[in-house]
């Protein structure tokens, strides 16, 4: 009996020291893409290596589960879903979201040759009054929506928003596909959408709050699960 009782807090032994054993992102991490599953439907992701702490930060989260059952909090239809916010999980509903994080920013890796196309995975952010470095959360992100542009219309935001002109692939991207460009260098973006662009459109038309928790959608929207998976050429 005693030797049996033995083995028996030796195995929780070994079990709580594995339960704490630490999340770390593998060098083969980095070569899969993220599933985001949703209670509208399935999303997949590819990271960009250009964009190393973005990429390492979204992959430990993943492998951390941290995402797992939290909402897209924010959604404005032709311009992108927000998620991330800790303090979405099981939140009530009517509660205004977006303040909660993992307690740590991510500096800022813009890249000129990374823009806000549709289905693109960027970092959401306080604002350059309280963070004029523009580090991103630790924790929240968007998918870009947006919409498609004419020349004209990247001629007004080149003009008015940008003060300076877009690059031929930037004016292919937002007159087809379409996009945000105002948050190209104002928002670090480190991913695009490989798969569920249907899904995308279907949580941005989501009927949404007008009121206190405003841009929450009026039913949750919910992230089941993310993980990591074979990537596919």
């Amino acid at each position: 009996m005693k030797k049996i009782l033995l083995v028996f807090i030796s195995l929780l032994v070994l079990g709580a020291v594995s339960a704490q054993k630490e999340v770390t992102v593998r060098k083969k991490d980095r070569k899969k893409d993220i599933l985001v599953q949703t209670s509208m439907g399935d999303m997949v992701f590819r990271l960009y290596d250009s964009t190393p702490l973005h990429r390492d930060n979204f992959l430990l989260m993943v492998k951390k589960h941290y995402y797992d059952s939290l909402l897209f909090h924010r959604v404005i239809n032709n311009f992108m879903i927000q998620a991330g916010d800790p303090d979405s999980k099981n939140a009530a509903s009517g509660k205004p979201l977006g303040e909660g994080s993992p307690g740590y920013n991510v500096p800022a890796e813009f890249r000129t040759s990374i823009f806000h196309k549709k289905g693109t995975l960027a970092a959401a952010r306080e604002g350059d009054d309280v963070n004029p470095k523009r580090e991103s959360s630790g924790s929240q992100f968007y998918i870009v929506k947006g919409k498609v542009f004419t020349p004209a219309g990247l001629d007004s935001v080149e003009t008015m928003r940008l003060h300076r002109k877009l690059s031929p692939a930037q004016r292919e991207a937002y007159t087809t596909v379409g996009g945000t460009p105002h948050l190209d260098g104002n928002y670090t973006a480190f991913g695009e959408m490989v798969k569920g662009f249907d899904v995308l459109d279907l949580i941005a038309a989501t009927p949404t709050s007008k009121g206190a928790d405003r841009d929450r959608p009026l039913q949750d929207v919910v992230i089941l699960k993310t993980k990591l998976v074979r990537r596919k050429k």
